[in-house]
């Protein structure tokens, strides 16, 4: 896609962006720049490379999920600064 095809006001308009007739010349410079690289990358042969959502290998790190005692009730309440129902009771943030 030449930088000719680029429709930089309604790229902009979908961005909620007000740009002035000197920033539509810039920006579409810029993105003419950028697709102009990533048809550079499309000539690359990765036939050979196997899909991978990361660059190097991940390892998840958290622990198995177990079952384990967890506080009584009325410990987990026992500093609450206020509490009803045996519940912990918060200040409204939602209205």
């Amino acid at each position: 896609m030449a930088s000719a095809e680029i429709d930089v006001k309604y790229v902009a308009h979908l961005a909620r962006l007000a740009l002035t007739p000197e920033e539509e010349k810039q920006l579409g410079a810029q993105l003419g720049n950028i697709l102009g690289y990533i048809e550079k990358l499309r000539e690359l042969d990765v036939s050979h490379v196997e899909p991978t959502a990361h660059a190097v290998p991940m390892v998840n790190v958290t622990r198995a999920d177990e079952i384990r005692p967890s506080l009584p009730h009325d410990e987990a309440l026992r500093n609450a600064p206020k509490k009803g129902g045996g519940l912990f009771v918060v200040p409204k943030i939602v209205e």
